[in-house]
């Protein structure tokens, strides 16, 4: 079994944009998600969902949703994931506007952490029109589409890019 440290995963995960054609296995998306949803969420109200694609169509609608980022279309399979204003009304405004989007991305990060420990390769795309990703999902009107995932079989390395030192974003006690 392929495993990988926590500290090795979150180092070692890169955004990969080329995938390879092989199929990626109905067993792997479903752990990914089952362990997306033990991400924290307000409330435990898990205001998420996650709608997974491998239809060339919707694939390309969503590219095409994503300002032409084609390899959404190239990718095996892709998971939109998408917030639940119905389950964290709750909450009122706030749950509506931060909550259910923290949940989501709370979410996102444990998937891309679990694809990368399967050896696969990811993508968080959250550059998209939600509108024309909802129409191509047939989203109901409590669902909002949070981020595209592509996944696959990476067919390049992928780099990590530079990061700020630590220093200049980590401040004590105040600002």
């Amino acid at each position: 079994m392929y495993r990988v440290e926590v500290v090795e995963a979150i180092e070692g995960r890169a955004s990969i944009r080329t995938f390879k054609p092989d199929s990626v296995g109905d067993e792997i998306v479903e752990e990914a998600i089952r362990l997306a949803n033990l991400a924290p969420s307000a409330g435990n109200l898990q205001a998420r969902d996650f709608v997974v694609v491998r239809s060339q169509s919707t694939k390309k609608a969503l590219a095409d949703a994503a300002l032409g980022q084609d390899f959404v279309r190239s990718a095996p399979v892709v998971v939109v994931c998408c917030a639940n204003l119905e389950r964290i009304k709750h909450y009122g405004e706030r749950g509506r506007t931060l909550y259910c989007l923290q949940d989501v991305a709370a979410s996102i990060e444990n998937m891309m952490l679990y694809i990368h420990s399967k050896g696969l390769g990811s993508v968080w795309v959250g550059a998209f029109d939600e509108e024309r990703a909802s129409i191509a999902l047939n989203l109901p009107n409590h669902a909002r589409p949070v981020a595209i995932i592509a996944i696959g079989h990476p067919a390049e390395k992928g780099t990590r890019t530079r990061r700020l030192p630590q220093g200049q974003i980590e401040h004590r006690e105040k600002w």
